[in-house]
């Protein structure tokens, strides 16, 4: 096997990468690779400087995408070597991934590719997940804490997070920039980006899931009438700092819960809303009682058989997110 994995073995994995979520699904992430290494770039043009101010979630979302790729090279059989921000003169440049072959692809590997395309975001009720205690117990294993601090939240913290949820779309309520990036983005794709309507939830829908962010609603008749509150668990991703440095690794122990909770048969939807605001984050902060800053929340639970693929939302051409330099 050669030492360094075939442009198509890159194209197919920088695909896979690529349907990771992303704020309003804006993308912000850029390849390059030169036949020797894979170089991962944010691209600020596409942050989201009215909802994301600092371009926090601009860096998870890369970091998630970093996630997603090592598992798709684990599948190819390649495993990756991550060089975090390399270039102190660049700090776009978030990553240099060089590659060694596996000595094995185990069936877990190949699981968890597959498990990227199941993945989606739903944004409507689920039923409690079955089985928790033991899973999480799995789930703890499966990434290094030293890259993000796993919370799960106690149910009886659902009434203040509905209030902090509720404190956050009143503070915006008059922030026309908000509002703007908000429309722009959802209810419609835009060049293979943005949410579109099939994925957006009605405002019936919206009452029953009491910590959503309040997108847009679309119309249609309510869906899974047989839940009639939100029975998810609640899960929480913390870090050290805001630092880039510690919100890239964050976003690649996000890409391992999904999946991981993708391939457990349960649905799940990241919030970022709650940590957008300074005053809704301090109350998630206050809620997992310890000094990390919340940087994601996660609702984990199941969703109907004839429901678990959902909408498809879309993702920009490979052309438009890899460059291959060694042509």
């Amino acid at each position: 096997m050669n030492e360094v994995p075939i442009g198509r073995t890159i194209e197919k994995a920088v695909l896979l990468a690529g349907r990771a979520p992303s704020l309003h699904n804006s993308q912000p992430w850029h390849w390059t690779f030169d036949g020797e290494a894979l170089r991962l770039f944010a691209v600020p043009e596409r942050m989201l400087p009215a909802t994301d101010t600092a371009g926090r979630q601009m860096l998870i979302s890369c970091g998630i995408a970093l996630g997603h790729l090592r598992a798709a090279m684990a599948a190819a059989g390649w495993r990756i070597f991550v060089a975090r921000f390399p270039n102190p003169h660049r700090r776009d440049h978030l990553a240099t991934i060089t590659f060694h072959p596996a000595e094995i692809v185990t069936d877990g590997d190949r699981d968890r590719a597959d498990a990227i395309l199941r993945r989606h975001t739903d944004r409507l009720p689920f039923a409690a997940p079955t089985g928790w205690s033991d899973f999480e117990f799995v789930l703890r294993t499966t990434f290094d804490p030293a890259d993000g601090t796993l919370d799960v939240l106690r149910d009886d913290s659902r009434p203040m997070l509905a209030r902090a949820s509720e404190m956050t779309a009143s503070l915006r309520r008059y922030d026309s920039g908000y509002h703007a990036e908000l429309q722009w983005w959802t209810g419609h794709t835009i060049a293979s980006a943005g949410v579109p309507d099939e994925a957006l939830i009605s405002p019936e829908e919206r009452q029953r899931v009491s910590v959503g962010r309040q997108f847009p609603t679309t119309t249609g008749a309510p869906r899974r009438g047989e839940i009639a509150d939100d029975h998810s668990v609640i899960l929480v991703l913390s870090t050290d700092s805001d630092a880039a440095e510690d919100l890239v690794p964050c976003g690649e122990v996000v890409s391992t819960v999904l999946l991981e909770c993708t391939l457990a048969g349960f649905a799940t939807c990241p919030l970022t809303h709650l940590t957008e605001v300074p005053r809704s984050r301090a109350v998630v902060r206050e809620l997992t009682a310890h000094s990390g800053l919340p940087q994601v929340l996660i609702r984990v639970g199941i969703a109907p058989e004839s429901e678990q693929n959902g909408p498809v939302t879309p993702r920009r051409p490979l052309a438009e997110i890899l460059d291959m330099g060694f042509r």
